[in-house]
C-alpha cells in the first residue's frame, strides 16, 4: 500500500507538484505583454497606417475646385444645357447666371481708397461706337420701268414686300474732353466704404451723346424679296411683245435689294414710327451694356456694389 505526503510523494518517489503562480514579469505570467520585435518579422507585426484612396484624393479635388469655381461651372451648365435644349426644340426659360472667375466677385473684409472714377472711365473708354437697338420694320416698295416703242407707251411694274433691319450707334468713347469734371457727365459717390466683411455701396451717373440714326444705305440690311411679287400693273401694249421681252428681265433681284434698301434707309432716317422705337430701344441697350459689362465689373474688383446707376442723354447740337 502506497502512502502519499502533502507534497504528493508515494513511496519515497517525488511528483512533481502543480505550478504554482509565476511571479509578475516573467515572460509566461498571465497579463504580462508579450515582447514585441522591433524588426516586425517575429511577433504581432505593428499596425499600418491606412492610406487614402487616390478616388478619394480626386473627389475632394474636383469637390474643392468646383465650390472655387462655382459661378463658372454653374455658366457652363446652364450654357450647354439651353444648348441641348435647343437642338431638341424644347424652350424653357432658364435662370440667368452671369460668368465670373472667384477673383471677381466682392471678397468679405476688403477695404480701400482707391478713387474708383478713373478705373471706370478706363474701361469704358476702350470701346468704340458700337451698334444698339436693332429695330425691324416691313414696307411694301414698287419697281417700274418705262421705255418707249414709237408711239405707243410701254412701262411695267411689280410691287414687292421687304421687311428692313436697321441699328443706331452710340458714341461710348466721346473723348477725355467729354469726360472732363468741369463738364459734369460723370459722378461716381461713394456711399459707403467696405468694413466688417460687407461690401461698400456706389452710385454712378453718366451723360452721354445721343444715338445717332444710320449715316449711309449700307448701315440698313434688308430680307431676302419674294421672287414673285404680290402685284403686277402694265400699260395696256403688255403683254404685247415689246414690253415683256424688253421690260421684265430688268426685276433681278439685286436691283430689287438696292431699291428696298435706299427706301429702308430713308424711313430709319425720318419716319417717326421707325425713329422713335430705334432711339429707345439704343438707349436701353447702351445702358445695360454699359453696366453689366463695364461698371459692374470694375466697381466689384475694388470691394463695391453699385446701389444706382443712371444714364442720361445730351440735348441733340
Amino acid at each position: 500500500m502506497l502512502h502519499t505526503d502533502s507534497n504528493g510523494s508515494a513511496n519515497g518517489v517525488f511528483w512533481p507538484s502543480h505550478p504554482g503562480p509565476l511571479p509578475p514579469g516573467h515572460p509566461h505570467a498571465a497579463g504580462s505583454a508579450r515582447p514585441v520585435n522591433s524588426g516586425g518579422k517575429r511577433g504581432n507585426p505593428s499596425p499600418r497606417r491606412r492610406r487614402i484612396s487616390p478616388r478619394v484624393k480626386g473627389t475632394v479635388v474636383v469637390v474643392a475646385a468646383a465650390l472655387i469655381f462655382r459661378r463658372a461651372v454653374a455658366y457652363a451648365v446652364l450654357i450647354a444645357l439651353s444648348a441641348a435644349l435647343h437642338l431638341v426644340g424644347i424652350n424653357i426659360h432658364l435662370p440667368s447666371i452671369r460668368f465670373a472667375w472667384p477673383w471677381q466677385t466682392i471678397s468679405a473684409g476688403t477695404t480701400t481708397n482707391t478713387d474708383l472714377g478713373p478705373w471706370v472711365l478706363q474701361k469704358i473708354e476702350g470701346i468704340s461706337k458700337p451698334a444698339f437697338g436693332q429695330a425691324n420694320f416691313n414696307f411694301f416698295f414698287t419697281r417700274k420701268v418705262s421705255k418707249s416703242i414709237g408711239p405707243l407707251p410701254c412701262w411695267y411694274a411689280s410691287t414687292f414686300y421687304a421687311v428692313g433691319h436697321a441699328s443706331a450707334t452710340v458714341d461710348l468713347n466721346p473723348g477725355p474732353t467729354w469726360w472732363a469734371p468741369a463738364s459734369d457727365h460723370y459722378r461716381l459717390q461713394v456711399l459707403s466704404r467696405p468694413q466688417e466683411g460687407k461690401p461698400g455701396r456706389v452710385s454712378v451717373t453718366m451723360v452721354l451723346p445721343q444715338p445717332q440714326l444710320p449715316q449711309s444705305v449700307h448701315d440698313i440690311t434688308i430680307d431676302n424679296i419674294p421672287s414673285k411679287p404680290i402685284d403686277t400693273q402694265h400699260s395696256w401694249t403688255y403683254p404685247g411683245l415689246g414690253c415683256g421681252v424688253l421690260l421684265r428681265p430688268q426685276f433681278s433681284q439685286s436691283v430689287l435689294y438696292s431699291q428696298a434698301q435706299s427706301i429702308a434707309f430713308y424711313k430709319s432716317d425720318h419716319v417717326p414710327q421707325v425713329t422713335g422705337p430705334l432711339i429707345s430701344a439704343a438707349e436701353t441697350e447702351a445702358a445695360q451694356t454699359i453696366r453689366d459689362n463695364f461698371v459692374q465689373p470694375t466697381v466689384n474688383a475694388f470691394g463695391y456694389t453699385l446701389d444706382r446707376f443712371a444714364v442720361r442723354w445730351a440735348a441733340a447740337p
